[in-house]
């Protein structure tokens, strides 16, 4: 079952509830790349949701892109709270003491990032595809999976190393998957001139295997 609404995006799976995940949408907003993916983990058994950080508004270019997520740079603040908000709801539908997991697409990672960082007692699993953030993790209680494009001038190689290796320091479960040959988004059938299905194949399977193992 799928419901939509100003605020986001609810996809259920066949016995009404799972074990819930919150889905961060990249930069082009929520559009029918990120639905379907949220649709595939319902049918996985999971409860969806994916908050709407532009309200209603998607790019298809990296220029249209560019104008819409200069709001969220220049204040993200309404943004994170809607992302605090979502995972609050969210966790209403949980069992006693079951955890959240995260899934953040590029920009949708970075705040996937703040809010392991904001609220640990919430998140338990963390996934990143080709995306990084900054923030204290120190207080974070959760196990990290990455995807990282090989060739990637939005995500360089020395910003996902460091991020890792932060990680590392914390003795937080790290996982990072480096993909090579391809660039970012390759993961978003979309977008035609970056999506590598057997790469978005592999990924995909390794994020179902990292959220059966860690929550």
């Amino acid at each position: 079952m799928t419901t939509s609404n100003p605020t986001g995006f609810f996809a259920l799976p066949a016995t009404g509830n799972g074990k819930a995940v919150l889905v961060l949408h990249a930069w082009w907003g929520l559009n029918s790349t990120m639905r379907v993916f949220c649709q595939r983990l319902a049918d996985e058994g999971y409860s969806v949701f994916a908050p709407d950080l532009y309200a209603g508004k998607i790019a298809t270019t990296i220029a249209e892109a560019e104008v819409l997520v200069q709001t969220l740079n220049t204040n993200d603040e309404p943004a994170r709270q809607q992302i605090q908000d979502a995972s609050r709801s969210l966790s209403i539908t949980r069992a006693s003491g079951e955890p959240l997991a995260i899934i953040g697409f590029s920009l949708g990672a970075y705040f996937a990032l703040d809010l392991a960082a904001t609220s640990p007692e919430l998140v338990r699993s963390v996934t990143l595809f080709y995306g990084t953030g900054g923030g204290d993790l120190r207080s974070s209680r959760a196990s990290f999976l990455g995807h990282f494009a090989g060739n990637d001038p939005y995500e360089p190689n020395e910003g996902v190393d460091a991020l890792e290796e932060t990680l590392r320091k914390l003795d937080r479960p790290v996982t990072f998957h480096h993909y090579p040959d391809v660039g970012h988004w390759f993961c978003e059938p979309d977008r035609s001139d970056a999506y590598n299905p057997d790469a978005a194949d592999l990924a995909w399977q390794r994020t179902l295997d990292f959220l059966r193992l860690t929550f």
